[in-house]
């Protein structure tokens, strides 16, 4: 019987809360105290197959607290997940129990054995038979933190974690469609507005969870107000681990691998942990990194817990040798709290410079088409030293940059050629760090380690680069590839922050208008393959034209505004990510990739369900749905009336 308390009838729920209110939050612990009820008192034995999460969740203290005082407990056997072969998936992980209906003496012994870490229910089997078992008085089980019910030495003797930190859970928004995008999405006056840094769980040593922002306004905007009317399903989730924002500790991923990385006081993500030195204890954090970044860390936490994810709780509770990991902390030099520096294009601590980047190509095509990293313009952002010293490098590049955000494939309007303008910004990287740095060679590594070895800049741009461009940035690309489906046809990147509707009028009728001058000319001089290039540039400004007006389908809709605030026509507010504005140029088929894996954006209906004030709750009946159209005289109509 598998059914948690959110799952129960209100009359079961009821009925637990009257009768078995230490078990009530799983029917599979009422079961254990019912049967433990019906056998025999001082003689009679209940044993059960039930989950094991509760012998150490928070939610089960009160339980195992009771069982542990009042009722002799045999025998536990850990049986992980797969131990029934009618049985699949991950998370049913099982225990065997046996517990007698009688009181504990001081002798009293749990015996246990674990045959979780065998995959089959054959060889869980065998194990049961074979292995031998591990006797842990039961009285001590009591000294545990929380009573928790383990065979691991918890080192009770050793001071907890909570005497020196607070441990926070992670924020919920309840529509994280709505409420964050990745920091690339938005202009840089966003990022230093309405908009906070998020931080999402650590990947690797170089992905340090930089990569969200969250829609903050202050704590008084739309995800305030979408929270005061969810507040009895959200419960001001949203300003979870508020109070460890502007403060320096450690966060840890909260699932799976419980990486951790130094924390700078930035909003955190619910699948985050944050640790942060109690007031007056900020000295003692080296070692608190020193500790939260170790195998003994993970060890320790899956003593006490050993589920997919871990609380703030659990934190509070580990073991922690103040003057041992003091000692670890300066032997590794951990003593050092500075920002390391990153590399990585996709985290907002990133300097902007190509040379040292791990996607050199992608940062360059990116600074070419005039775009900058939070980094380089905010200066109260906590960086390393290094990191400073490439943004200041990054001025010598600016002259490199377009001013209009359009950067055309072939030379249109006299300019040169997006290959040859990209070689130059890529000599300048490095030769204006070390001069006589730059050598053929090194193009050639570029290329080769972007997948086009042995080609030039030309191929790469034309063929790769927005495939590699939306990959890097998780399907939220802001340099879009326009093209008319020509590989020696009329192609641009375009900055998807400068795009504007003046801007699209100007990619239409000046960059796209001169090549389709320059095929009329070749078609008129007999020009071999103009004729061809004329026609699908003609065909790709209708198209562009189309996107400009803004008509069904070729239009934005957004679904938390109503209709009086929805776009008209090509006037995109970049607030609201890049998934919703591409929609009207994907769907006109204007970009280099239009459909999935290379380009893997849906209007898929997003999770959860709008509140009764929702704009278009109504309409959708409550569903968020992203894939609606609407007419321009309804959206102008609507803001007449307005």
């Amino acid at each position: 019987p598998y059914l948690a308390r959110g799952k129960q009838d209100p009359l079961l729920r009821d009925f637990a809360d009257a009768h078995y209110s230490d078990s009530r939050n799983d029917l599979a612990n009422m079961f254990l105290e019912r049967g433990i009820e019906l056998a025999v008192a001082g003689a009679g034995v209940a044993q059960v197959v039930m989950p094991q999460n509760w012998l150490f969740q928070a939610t089960g203290e009160a339980q195992r607290t009771a069982l542990l005082m009042e009722k002799r407990c045999l025998l536990l056997a850990r049986l992980g997940s797969g131990a029934f072969e009618t049985i699949s998936g991950e998370v049913v992980n099982v225990i065997l129990l046996s517990v007698a209906n009688a009181r504990p003496t001081a002798a009293s012994v749990l015996n246990g054995m674990d045959c979780s870490m065998y995959r089959s229910a054959t060889e869980k089997a065998s194990s049961l038979e074979a292995d031998g078992v591990v006797g842990v008085p039961q009285a001590s089980l009591l000294k545990n933190p929380r009573a928790v019910v383990t065979f691991e030495d918890l080192n009770v003797s050793v001071p907890r974690l909570g005497n020196w930190i607070e441990a926070y859970q992670g924020l919920v928004t309840g529509d994280i469609e709505r409420f964050s995008r990745g920091f690339f999405e938005l202009p840089l006056r966003s990022m230093h507005g309405d908009w906070l840094p998020l931080k999402a769980p650590i990947a690797d040593a170089e992905d340090q969870g930089c990569t969200d922002v969250l829609l903050w306004e202050a704590g008084s905007g739309s995800l305030h107000k979408y929270a005061e009317a969810t507040r009895s399903q959200l419960h001001d989730m949203h300003e979870s681990g508020n109070l460890a924002w502007g403060r320096r500790g450690v966060a840890v991923n909260r699932v799976k691998n419980l990486r951790s990385g130094l924390y700078f006081g930035e909003a955190f993500h619910n699948s985050v942990a944050v640790a942060v030195p109690k007031r007056g204890q900020e000295s003692v954090l080296p070692a608190i990194w020193a500790f939260l970044s170790s195998e003994e860390f993970v060890s320790e936490v899956r003593k006490l817990d050993s589920k997919l994810s871990l609380t703030n709780r659990v934190l509070l509770q580990l073991p922690f040798d103040v003057a041992k990991w003091s000692d670890i902390a300066t032997a590794r030099t951990s003593s050092n709290l500075a920002p390391r520096n990153v590399d990585l294009p996709t985290q907002w601590l990133f300097h902007g410079h190509p040379q040292p980047a791990t996607d050199p190509l992608q940062v360059a095509v990116a600074r070419l088409a005039g775009y900058r990293w939070p980094a380089e313009t905010d200066t109260a952002m906590e960086l390393a030293d290094e990191a400073r010293t490439w943004i200041a490098s990054c001025d010598k590049l600016a002259e490199h940059s377009d001013d209009d955000g359009i950067v055309c494939l072939p030379s249109v309007r006299g300019e040169a050629p997006a290959h040859d303008r990209l070689l130059k910004l890529l000599i300048a990287a490095w030769e204006t760090v070390q001069p006589g740095s730059w050598k053929p060679a090194v193009l050639d590594k570029l290329l080769a380690d972007a997948d086009c070895a042995g080609k030039g800049l030309d191929v790469w741009l034309r063929d790769k680069f927005f495939e590699q461009h939306a990959k890097r940035f998780h399907h939220r690309p802001f340099i879009w590839h326009v093209w008319d489906g020509l590989k020696d046809g009329f192609a641009a990147l375009v900055n998807y922050h400068q795009l504007d509707h003046k801007k699209l009028e100007r990619l239409i009728h000046t960059y796209l208008g001169d090549w389709i001058r320059q095929q009329e000319a070749g078609v008129r001089s007999g020009v071999d393959g103009a004729p061809t290039r004329l026609a699908a540039a003609q065909d790709l400004k209708r198209r562009l034209e189309l996107i400009l007006e803004g008509e069904p389908p070729y239009d934005i809709f957004v679904r938390w505004k109503k209709l009086s605030q929805q776009p008209i026509g090509w006037n995109p507010d970049l607030n609201d990510g890049v998934r919703l504005n591409i929609r009207p140029f994907m769907t006109a088929e204007v970009l280099r990739h239009n459909k999935k894996p290379k380009l893997n954006i849906t209007w898929d209906k997003d999770r959860g369900k709008d509140v009764e004030s929702a704009p278009w709750f109504h309409v959708f009946k409550g569903d968020r749905i992203n894939d609606h159209h609407l007419a321009v005289a309804e959206k102008r109509a609507a803001r007449g009336a307005s």
